[in-house]
C-alpha cells in the first residue's frame, strides 16, 4: 500500500467520521428532543436546534478536512482547484449560516456578545 493510498484512505475515513457525527447527533438530538417536549420545557426547540446546529458544524469540519487531505492524492488540475475552492466556499458559508441561527450574531462577533452578557 502506497503513500497515496493511505492519505486517500484516511480522507475516506474523516468523511465516514464526519457523517457519522451528524447522523448520530442528530438521532441524540431527536431523542434529547423528545424527552424535553414530555418533560414539556419551554426550551425544546432552541435546544434541538442547538444540538443539530452543532452536529452539522462539527461534522463539516471533518468533511472540509476530508476534502483537503484528497487534494494530495487527486491530480492537481485547475478543474479540481476550482471544485475544491467551490465546496470549500459552499461549506465554510453554510457553517457561518449553522453559526449565526445558533448564536444570533456572526462568527466573530461571538466572543464579544459573551462578553457583553456575563
Amino acid at each position: 500500500m502506497g503513500n497515496g493510498q493511505i492519505v486517500s484512505l484516511l480522507a475516506k475515513a474523516l468523511e465516514m467520521i464526519g457523517v457519522a457525527i451528524i447522523v448520530l447527533a442528530f438521532v441524540y438530538g431527536m431523542i434529547r428532543g423528545i424527552v424535553n417536549f414530555c418533560q414539556r420545557r419551554e426550551d425544546t426547540y432552541v435546544r434541538f436546534k442547538m444540538y443539530i446546529g452543532r452536529a452539522l458544524l462539527l461534522g463539516l469540519e471533518f468533511l472540509v478536512a476530508a476534502d483537503v487531505i484528497d487534494t494530495v492524492t487527486t491530480e492537481i488540475t485547475q478543474r479540481g482547484m476550482l471544485e475544491l475552492g467551490m465546496l470549500i466556499v459552499v461549506r465554510i458559508i453554510l457553517g457561518w449560516s449553522i453559526a449565526v441561527e445558533i448564536e444570533g450574531c456572526w462568527p466573530w462577533q461571538v466572543a464579544e456578545r459573551k462578553r457583553m452578557e456575563g
